[in-house]
């Protein structure tokens, strides 16, 4: 068992399959499942990845879906370093600063 009851996890369910979009939004975006990822505290006494599940939110939603992750956490950056920005803040002051003595 993989989870317990109170545990921070985060779940997917499919809201909509393909074929039960609404006709009215673009073609390709009709071709897929609307998803939902979402995140809370387990309400099962325990579980695995993979089990059905309930949960509650932080603001006490309770929803239900496929337990995808234990103690998820944010896995993005704001990519490598390009150095050519490093001085852009710096030159627009000096820029902005020569105009107020105009």
């Amino acid at each position: 068992m993989e989870a317990k009851k109170g545990d921070w996890v985060r779940i997917h369910n499919i809201v909509l399959e393909a074929g039960q979009r609404a006709p009215n939004i673009p073609e390709d975006t009709q071709k897929v499942p609307l998803e939902l990822w979402d995140k809370g505290f387990l309400l099962n006494l325990g579980a695995n990845i993979g089990d059905e599940v309930e949960i509650e939110t932080y603001i006490g939603r309770k929803v239900e879906g496929t337990l995808i992750e234990v103690n998820p956490h944010y896995e993005h950056d704001f990519g490598k370093c390009v150095p050519e920005l490093l001085y852009i803040g710096k030159q627009v002051r000096d820029l902005l600063e020569e105009g107020d003595g105009e």
